[in-house]
């Protein structure tokens, strides 16, 4: 009996008692939503780091001349620089001083490790366009002309599995993202459906008194649609400290290849638009399924 169909309003709500935080069904959406939020970042934070590593690698490679003579490999040093410097597609050429060879080797040598009689190879970093970087061969052979002990490293052949391990996490990341939202919307039918069981006979009453279908999904919807938003808002803030702890750690890193993983505001805004993302699927979600069932039921 559905003729003579009339507004439901608040009284015809209290029905449906809600209990918001009685239920299992918040908390579950709570661990679904963490787990998004936390898989979600990671694969943001993993691009952001491969973005990273390749504008600071990209077309880079480093000299190195490995003379053990200090004179001849200082006067190596300089023939390659100005050799580099006159090189078409050369976009820059710096030499890497003695401090900073001795900072970069005193987490293996320690403090005052190198001393004046071990021989440290003299560094030049070159940065190259995308024409001369594929003619990287050429431009060594060039090198080894004017300095015989050089050795000319391509940084991006080196770090390549690197960036293709961060690329595969980060598509494995967003895998797991639309695995949790199915997991989410299957828990909601399956909340629904329960929630149908439960209220069958207050169900028939509300069409006894000429409500429709589709203002009985409504009151579902709205329950359900409040118990996404608590389990969305609890799941986000604790992966949102979760992230703060993890974020405080890495800085006290010094790491820049790490560092370069931090989440900038753009993906913090995507991260927080997830929860509510998550009420509209629910209450999409639950509409639909409850649509169904009270067809079946009649």
């Amino acid at each position: 009996m559905k003729g003579g169909a009339r507004k439901l309003g608040a009284a015809d709500r209290r029905l449906l008692p809600e209990g918001r935080l009685a239920g299992p069904m918040p908390w579950v959406i709570a661990i679904m939503m963490f787990l998004t939020v936390l898989a979600a970042a990671a694969g943001l934070g993993l691009a952001g780091a491969a973005r990273s590593l390749g504008a600071d690698i990209g077309n880079r490679a480093t000299v190195q001349v490995v003379e053990a003579n200090p004179d001849r490999r200082e006067a190596e040093a300089r023939a390659a620089v100005a050799l580099l410097e006159r090189q078409p597609g050369v976009e820059r050429v710096r030499r890497v001083g003695a401090d900073e060879m001795a900072k970069l080797l005193e987490p293996w040598v320690g403090t005052g490790g190198i001393e004046g009689d071990v021989p440290v190879p003299a560094m030049i970093d070159v940065d190259l366009t995308p024409e001369a970087y594929a003619r990287l061969d050429a431009l060594g052979a060039a090198v080894a002309e004017v300095a015989p002990s050089a050795r000319v490293d391509d940084n991006g052949q080196w770090l390549a599995p690197l960036g293709r391990l961060m690329n595969a996490l980060k598509w494995l990341s967003a895998g797991l993202v639309v695995l949790m939202i199915g997991a989410t919307a299957a828990t909601v039918v399956l909340a629904a459906r329960a929630a149908l069981d439960t209220h069958r006979s207050t169900i028939e009453v509300l069409h006894l008194m000429g409500a429709t279908d589709v203002q009985v999904a409504r009151l579902f919807q709205r329950r359900i649609a409040l118990d996404a938003l608590f389990g969305g808002a609890v799941g986000l803030a604790g992966a949102a400290l979760v992230l703060f702890l993890i974020g405080s750690r890495v800085a006290a890193l010094g790491s820049d290849l790490i560092g370069s993983a931090r989440l900038p505001a753009s993906s913090w805004a995507l991260l927080v638009a997830l929860p509510m993302f998550g009420v509209v699927l629910a209450m999409l979600v639950a509409r639909g399924a409850i649509l169904r069932a009270l067809g079946r039921m009649l």
